[in-house]
């Protein structure tokens, strides 16, 4: 789903930029002096983009202006959620971790993550660990992308991790529980030519 949404949104993107750059070069090219096509919004150098008749076109109808403002509020705030879920961290930057004496301590999330993909990466057949903290600084959430040997079972490995790294991480951090998605994938060896 995630990969969806990242594809729709660098989609969504090209289209806006493309449509802007089109639309912003094409006028400037009327506006310093480019014969447009017959077909295009401006005449000439000297044209305007909306003349008073279509200005004042729908001035008297009830309907028009609260329908300008209504799109207009759309966009705005359909632009301003887009915004936001772009810029919106995705990485967990600080895990609350529970000292005992009722205070707590805050422990980088990079360190974590770190630790995490460093000791599952040292478990028999596993080529490549990365790990990834989601959630809320209380909360932590891992995601786990282990590359597997191709003699290795994936339940192994599984069990392996979960009993191993992802308890030692949850018990080092004081945490009540780590979920965790894993993901696991082969590596992908090239073909080598007998003779």
């Amino acid at each position: 789903m995630r990969t969806v949404l990242r594809t729709v949104n660098r989609v969504l993107i090209g289209v806006v930029g493309l449509v802007l750059v089109i639309l912003g070069g094409s006028v400037l090219a009327v506006g310093l002096g480019a014969t447009p096509p017959s077909w295009w919004i401006h005449d000439g150098k000297h044209d305007v983009l909306l003349s008073d008749a279509e200005r004042t076109r729908w001035r008297d109808s009830d309907w028009w202006w609260p329908t300008v403002i209504a799109v207009l509020a759309v966009l705005v705030l359909l632009t301003l959620w887009w915004l936001t879920a772009v810029l919106r961290r995705r990485r967990l930057t600080t895990v609350l971790v529970d000292t005992g004496d009722g205070e707590g301590a805050l422990l980088r999330g990079r360190a974590l993550e770190g630790v995490l993909a460093d000791q599952a990466g040292e478990l028999e057949g596993v080529s490549r660990a990365q790990a990834h903290l989601t959630g809320r600084p209380t909360a932590p959430q891992a995601r786990v992308r282990l590359q597997l040997e191709p003699h290795v079972d994936p339940g192994t490995a599984l069990h392996d991790f979960t009993e191993g790294a992802l308890n030692r991480a949850r018990n080092s951090a004081g945490l009540a529980s780590l979920p965790a998605e894993v993901r696991l994938s082969g590596v992908k060896h090239r073909p080598e030519r007998v003779g």
